[in-house]
């Protein structure tokens, strides 16, 4: 199956072990995930407040530059997701705006007419592409003892996706599961993880993130599985933060859901990024009784953790 990738700010620098996973993951599964050519930023959270026109345009200029004969749009960032999605949506709703848009992207011979592709996020993908039967089949390292919290953020399901529930999401808990991993009922999945208010207003972003993590730790969990890079990013970078703010003690790894995936299959750990997250998985895994010993996660000794109030976001 073949479908053209958006690969997103972060999945080149903060967040590669999500893209490295997902394209080890990706090709494991016979999904062939072909990269837009020249595309760029999407605008991330904020540029949309800023700019409206440049905002649509920036996402519509990644859409005209979709391969032809390609009709799936894939994305991994729930932001971009978003993004490109709404972009769609509104060009489609809205020809006034459309035409504005289009005005800016003929200044690089471009053009865009909306409805044209199903944009989708790589979890829907697996989901109903690949099927939750065939993701178990492939398993040969169960996530066994492995206690996860899935966490959605506030973007992914949000307003409406059409494949989960905007409130109550499964599809994250139920490829999980699949993976053989005990899957926790984690009234947070959909809760925001603040997003970039870290840096706008900390103490509230660093009390989003204490709730998130609060529950996490109540419940048991071993990690954090997430779908979206600006979420790991904050659940992962500002723990320190947020302990020194709120005297916690929160040590809670948060890896990508595809590296979770990756390690059921028996993949190479290197390979998947293990290693790259700030708040140490090794010791979590290594008490999974499914996966196989050996190809131990190695510490990469060459990255320096930047402090949490200098964390750089997309």
């Amino acid at each position: 199956m073949k479908y053209a990738f958006y690969p997103g700010c972060s999945g080149e620098h903060r967040a590669s072990a999500y893209q490295d996973s997902l394209e080890l993951v990706a090709d494991f599964l016979n999904l062939e995930l072909s990269p837009i050519p020249d595309w760029n930023c999407c605008g991330a959270t904020e540029y949309l407040s800023v700019n409206r026109l440049g905002a649509y345009a920036l996402s519509a200029r990644n859409l005209a530059l979709v391969p032809k004969g390609c009709d799936q749009v894939v994305t991994s960032c729930s932001a971009c997701y978003l993004n490109l999605k709404k972009t769609d949506k509104i060009l489609a709703e809205n020809p006034d705006i459309a035409k504005d848009v289009n005005a800016a992207l003929a200044e690089g011979n471009l053009s865009y007419s909306p409805g044209i592709y199903s944009i989708r996020h790589i979890l829907e993908v697996f989901i109903n592409d690949i099927g939750l039967d065939a993701i178990k089949g492939k398993v040969v390292s169960p996530l066994s003892g492995l206690r996860v919290a899935p966490f959605y953020g506030c973007m992914l399901v949000r307003p409406n996706n059409g494949y989960d529930h905007p409130e109550f999401p499964h599809t994250l808990d139920d490829i999980l599961s699949a993976l053989g991993a005990e899957v926790l009922t984690f009234s947070m999945k959909t809760h925001c993880c603040g997003g970039h208010m870290s840096q706008i207003k900390a103490i509230t972003g660093y009390e989003l993130l204490r709730r998130i993590l609060g529950e996490a730790q109540g419940k048991g969990a071993g990690i954090i599985a997430v779908t979206c890079p600006a979420c790991q990013l904050n659940l992962d970078a500002y723990q320190d933060d947020v302990n020194k703010t709120f005297g916690t003690n929160f040590r809670i790894p948060v890896m990508f859901f595809t590296q979770l995936m990756g390690l059921a299959f028996g993949l190479d750990r290197a390979l998947l990024g293990l290693g790259k997250e700030l708040i140490s998985a090794h010791e979590v895994l290594s008490f999974s009784k499914g996966l196989q010993p050996g190809n131990k996660i190695k510490k990469d000794k060459s990255k320096t953790a930047l402090p949490a109030s200098g964390a750089k976001k997309r």
